[in-house]
This record gives structure tokens, C-alpha cells and sequence, in this order.
């Protein structure tokens, strides 16, 4: 009897530890437990890798607006004719109105011939209004001059007006010789003066301009060089 019961008992044993082994069995066959493999997931990083570097790149077409420009049409070795008004400093005469013509021949881009005649009128020194005593006759204050210089364009640009209108400008330098007619002689005069340039259109320009008019004067007594400086604004015309 008690060997019975003891094979009974084995006999539940050994059941039971079957059936735990085939719930474990049966789960790993369906997978339930199984890690994910390192080549499985290297394949699947490869595959998306790849199939991200078979898609082509996005085009940016650039969006530019263009701007028109228009070209003066300059031509190098034309003809500048024009005139001008400004103020006269004559030494010891005081300041005064000045007009005057003027003709330039550009050689080149850079190199231009410029040719002048202005005049202007003096007033009356310290001298003759404190002793009303007049050094000069009406006719002999008259001051004018001609001269002829070379000139020099350079830092060539552009002025704008508003977001779409530019007009073509430049600085320029320029130094002569001549000759002034002013207390009934006539003197041999140097010049020399810098100035600036804008063209609203092809064929007129805008000229500000400061020059120095120097010849020696005995006219007061004294041997000196007289310095006459000029400012004035003209207007000239390409041909």
C-alpha cells in the first residue's frame, strides 16, 4: 500500500514537470520570449538608410529679381559746352557775383581739355571807402580771365534718387594756366580746382565746382600774390 501511494505520487511528479516544460517549449516556438537579434536590427538601420539616400534632393531655385540697368551712352573724346554762375572772392575786393562759359574736350574717360572765360565786377577796398578815395576806374573793375587746364576724372559712381532712378557721377581735379584782366593789366594766372559731376541724363551734366585763380598784384602797392578763390554751378551739354 505505501508503495503505491509513493509511485502515485511520483507519477504526479513527473506529469507536472512535463507540462511545465512544454508551456516553456511552446512559447519559445511562438517567439513570446525571444530578443531581438543585433544583425536584424542593423539590416533594418541599412534598409531605411538606404532607401533614404535613393530619394533626391530638393531643388531651391533662387528667387532674384533682376535690375535693369541702363548704360550712359558716353562716348569717350566728346564735346562739353555749357555755363555757369557763382561768387568771385577777389582779394582786398571782396566777394561777388561770377558767370561765365566754358568747353571741354574729353580725350579719353579719364582725361578731359577744358577751356574758360568768366568775369566778374569788384566792389571797393577798406581803403577807398574809409578815405573815399577810388583806386580804380569803373571800366578797370572789371575781373576777367581765361584760362585752359587739363582735367581728371576719378572715383567714378552713380547718385540714386528713390528705390529706381541713378544718374552717373564722378569727382574731378583740374589745373591751368591763363590769363586775368583786372586794374587796367593783364596778369599771367595759374588755376587749379577740384569739382563733381552729375548726369540726370545722357547728354547734360551737373558740375559744382571750386577753383583758385593765383597771379601776382602790385595793384595796392605791395608786390603779393593774390589769391582769388571761385565756387559756382554750371550746367553743360555733351555734343
Amino acid at each position: 500500500m505505501e508503495i503505491r501511494l509513493r509511485i502515485l505520487l511520483l507519477t504526479m511528479l513527473l506529469g507536472l514537470a512535463g507540462s511545465l516544460s512544454g508551456c516553456a517549449t511552446l512559447r519559445h516556438l511562438f517567439g513570446h520570449d525571444a530578443p531581438a537579434a543585433p544583425a536584424d536590427e542593423g539590416a533594418s538601420t541599412d534598409r531605411t538608410a538606404t532607401a533614404d539616400d535613393s530619394t533626391p534632393p530638393r531643388v531651391i531655385e533662387p528667387e532674384v529679381e533682376r535690375r535693369t540697368v541702363k548704360v550712359p551712352r558716353i562716348k569717350s573724346q566728346d564735346i562739353e559746352l555749357g555755363g555757369y554762375l557763382g561768387t568771385l572772392n577777389i582779394e582786398d575786393f571782396g566777394a561777388h557775383r561770377v558767370f561765365g562759359i566754358q568747353a571741354a574736350y574729353h580725350v579719353t574717360e579719364d582725361f578731359f581739355l577744358q577751356a574758360e572765360y568768366g568775369r566778374s565786377k569788384a566792389g571797393r577796398t577798406s581803403f577807398e571807402t574809409l578815405s573815399n578815395i577810388s583806386l580804380l576806374t569803373d571800366n578797370e573793375r572789371w575781373f576777367k580771365y581765361y584760362d585752359m587746364s587739363v582735367g581728371y576724372n576719378f572715383l567714378p559712381g552713380e547718385v540714386f534718387i528713390g528705390r529706381s532712378h541713378a544718374m552717373t557721377s564722378s569727382f574731378y581735379i583740374l589745373a591751368g594756366v591763363g590769363a586775368t584782366d583786372f586794374g587796367g593789366d593783364s596778369k599771367f594766372t595759374g588755376n587749379f580746382g577740384a569739382g563733381y559731376k552729375v548726369l540726370p541724363m545722357d547728354w547734360i551734366a551737373v558740375h559744382v565746382a571750386v577753383e583758385d585763380r593765383v597771379f601776382n598784384s602790385d595793384l595796392l602797392g605791395v608786390n603779393k600774390l593774390a589769391s582769388n578763390l571761385e565756387a559756382h554751378l554750371g550746367l553743360t551739354v555733351f555734343f
